[in-house]
């Protein structure tokens, strides 16, 4: 057998599914890089791995956010994401409220008037870095909205949440980009800190003030435990959808002619934004460790083995999606997995769902073709997420005179 697939190589990065076909047609599970974890390939496997959580623990993804040089302690990585049943459990019943579907339907219309202008915007420049100027921007406002965060930090919110889910990719020999995310953590704990002292002594209706108010078996929250739920919603809120948003922009680019369907039927963007998280997941991939010695399909895994379930490429799993490297906006198919399984079901799916179809809404309504400007992208260094770290585009609008697709209200 050869070398390992590296998964943090630049050539799987820049280009995963070739290379996750051929692991697929090896078999279930296959070792990799880095490190001899054990990668899960197919949708049968990944399903059992995600809802088994007595044998696979979340806190395989530690290695993501706690790697061994950071001599510290990262807050996300002590967020209710690296936790097990039944702690888990409690933790989430915190924040459940903030996604029900009554809470996000009273987002919709702010989220659209955002959603609008940021369109607007764009098409006055034409030529744009998609991800600034669309992609980050919609689910960084909402997230402000949420959280009660200042607006002007944007910026900041995007560079923190880009950093924390890069962390585990650092080579040892990188000290320049360690003491970048030595400086990130940093900067979060002060300003989450002043958050928290700020609505302690004046309280909002945000998830800031409702954290600050919860207990858990009659006792608050630490602030550590508040440091870490701030530190994991900031980068839930954005990394999934920010993604999203950039990989249908890139769709767009490849096939036209699905623009303009939109554009014509409007109704069927929630189907292009379901394909579109199978055929390039936001979330690549999560990991978990075995708590004990299992056998998963065939393969002996130790106890201590640290396991990656490759959604990605179960969502091209031959067994479901016959052609899973053609994007078909008629697929059928099983559930997806692109926001996980059981228990980590992730809590924002909805949320991100809804950001995706309003803003598709108002950017179809306006844009008639999209075009990438480069010839590389740069992809973010992650074994868990994935997406353009800029995406050169140009907009065109509908021809003078030509019929436009009615707005939505």
């Amino acid at each position: 057998m050869g070398t390992r697939l590296d998964l943090l190589s630049r050539e799987y990065l820049e280009s995963p599914h070739p290379h996750l076909t051929a692991l697929r047609h090896r078999g279930p599970v296959v070792q990799v890089d880095p490190g001899g974890m054990w990668v899960v390939t197919r949708h049968d496997e990944a399903q059992h791995v995600l809802k088994s959580t007595s044998l696979f623990s979340s806190q395989g993804l530690r290695v993501s956010a706690q790697p061994a040089w950071l001599q510290r302690v990262n807050p996300f990585a002590e967020s209710l994401l690296f936790l097990d049943p039944p702690q888990h459990g409690r933790l989430r019943a915190l924040v459940s409220r903030a996604f029900a579907p009554a809470a996000l339907a009273q987002l919709e219309a702010r989220l659209r008037v955002v959603a609008r202008e940021r369109v607007a915007g764009m098409m006055n420049q034409r030529n744009v870095d998609f991800v600034d100027a669309f992609a980050m921007p919609i689910p960084a406002t909402v997230m402000g909205w949420l959280l009660g965060l200042d607006a002007s930090l944007q910026q900041h919110f995007s560079r923190w949440a880009s950093d924390l889910v890069t962390m585990g990719g650092v080579r040892p020999e990188d000290t320049g980009s360690m003491a970048r995310y030595y400086r990130t953590l940093e900067e979060m704990e002060r300003y989450f800190q002043g958050v928290l002292d700020e609505r302690r002594s004046a309280p909002r209706d945000d998830m800031v003030s409702d954290l600050l108010r919860a207990q858990v078996g009659g006792v608050a929250l630490t602030t550590p435990e508040l440091m870490s739920f701030l530190f994991m919603l900031l980068v839930a809120g954005l990394e999934t959808t920010v993604n999203l948003l950039s990989q249908c922009a890139r769709v767009f680019a490849q096939h036209p002619e699905l623009l303009l369907r939109l554009r014509e039927d409007p109704t069927l963007i929630p189907r292009f934004v379901e394909e579109t998280l199978r055929y390039e997941p936001s979330v690549m991939a999560t990991l978990r460790l075995c708590t004990q010695d299992v056998t998963l399909a065939g393969v002996e895994l130790p106890q201590g083995a640290l396991v990656l379930v490759s959604l990605a490429s179960a969502a091209r799993d031959e067994k479901y999606f016959p052609d899973g490297d053609r994007f078909i906006l008629e697929r059928e198919g099983p559930p997806r997995l692109a926001f996980g399984h059981g228990p980590h079901f992730c809590l924002g799916a909805m949320l991100s769902r809804l950001e995706a179809r309003v803003a598709l809404e108002e950017l179809v309504s306006s844009v008639e073709r999209l075009e990438v400007r480069t010839e590389h992208i740069d992809w973010t260094a992650s074994l868990i997420v994935r997406g353009p770290v800029t995406l050169p585009v140009e907009l065109f609008a509908s021809a003078p005179g030509q019929p436009r697709t009615a707005r939505l209200a």
